[in-house]
């Protein structure tokens, strides 16, 4: 699935915009290839993206109260895009009178709930009659296979980002060292296995919509498919291995990708995993050298990788020196080449990992 070039989008956050629930929407406007004309965020009307994603002419864009704002824009949006990624991924009912809405202003629906709204009757109706597409990028593929234990290209090179917990910046650490590749002159490609990042870059797979007994296959063949477009190859990464509800996604991705090399992604300040659940039953993070010993002892259970760099987010330390006192520590701690490449780049991560991957000296 693959969204249509040089859409308008706006996006549809109400009440979520925001680094977990509304990951979707900062993803997509940091990151996506379409422009985004509005948020439709009443919270935060008359407000601007800029306050939350910083500086610059990409994140100039308004958050409006009603679809008829966003429709009233002189750059009038040809598409609506759900903004959310909540846990269980459902759509709320308060969003289906907007939804329907926009189908009838003749917007295109993306979504990447697990909620198909293409299957639901209402919606599908609707967008017949408006001549519309509902494109759900959560919507499994129909290339069943199981693994087979394939060998990477010869030459090629699979780094896949893993984490100590959800939502701290996976994909975004594997686009930011894609970057890198592509500004060091090599050839890289970003593998998608998440929604958002499918909306970003036009191609992949959620893999957390495929079944089970299919989930290493399908991480196999993306990076099969990705290494018919390049060297270096950045696969963004799902969960974490001690997750109480998201590990299995993150074991497929490991023993699917049988990367050539893991980056650990972590997020300081957080002392337990995202979960809902009973609040009073609490699933610590644990310490950084047990997270990298064990991802390498469940990676060498079906092929040897190591963890090579640690990237950091650090956005819970806005104070820069904070930030960077902390990325030392880490250093310190884990031995390996630590940085936060969003924040500061990714230029020292990819040449460290680089030389790790090569065997440089």
């Amino acid at each position: 699935m693959q969204p249509s070039p040089e859409r308008r989008l706006v996006i549809l956050a109400e009440g979520k915009f925001g680094p977990h629930d509304g990951k979707t929407a900062m993803g997509v406007i940091r990151y996506g290839r379409d422009s985004v004309v509005a948020v439709l965020d009443s919270t935060k009307a008359g407000r601007s993206v800029r306050e939350f994603l910083g500086p610059g002419p990409r994140f100039d864009i308004p958050f409006v109260a009603t679809l008829d704002e966003a429709l009233a824009l002189p750059n009038r949006p040809d598409a609506l895009l759900i903004g959310i990624a909540p846990t269980g991924g459902r759509l709320p009912q308060e969003w289906r009178d907007t939804i329907l809405a926009a189908i009838r202003s003749g917007l295109d629906i993306l979504s990447g709930l697990h909620t198909l709204l293409a299957d639901d009757p209402e919606f599908a109706a609707a967008a017949r009659q408006a001549g519309v597409r509902i494109v759900d990028f959560r919507r499994p593929p129909e290339r069943e296979e199981t693994a087979t234990g394939r060998r990477h290209r010869a030459g090629s090179h699979t780094i896949l980002t893993v984490g100590t917990d959800c939502a701290i910046g996976k994909m975004s650490v594997a686009l930011e060292l894609r970057a890198a590749a592509l500004e060091a002159g090599l050839s890289g490609v970003f593998v998608a296995t998440g929604q958002t990042g499918m909306m970003i870059e036009g191609w992949g797979v959620a893999v957390d919509r495929v079944i089970s007994d299919f989930l290493n296959g399908t991480c196999e063949w993306l990076v099969e498919q990705a290494e018919a477009l390049g060297d270096w190859i950045f696969v963004e990464g799902q969960g974490s291995l001690d997750h109480p509800a998201y590990s299995s996604v993150t074991l497929g991705l490991i023993h699917g990708t049988t990367p050539d090399a893991m980056v650990l992604v972590h997020k300081p300040g957080l002392e337990y995993h995202d979960f809902d659940h009973d609040p009073s039953v609490r699933f610590p993070i644990a310490p950084l050298p047990e997270t990298i010993e064990i991802h390498e002892r469940v990676a060498g259970l079906v092929r040897p990788s190591k963890v090579v760099a640690v990237a950091l987010n650090t956005s819970l330390y806005p104070d820069e020196g904070e930030a960077r006192r902390i990325i030392a520590e880490t250093a310190a701690l884990t031995g390996l080449p630590t940085d936060d490449p969003v924040r500061f780049g990714a230029r020292y991560l990819f040449e460290e990992i680089r030389r790790a991957v090569e065997g440089r000296v």
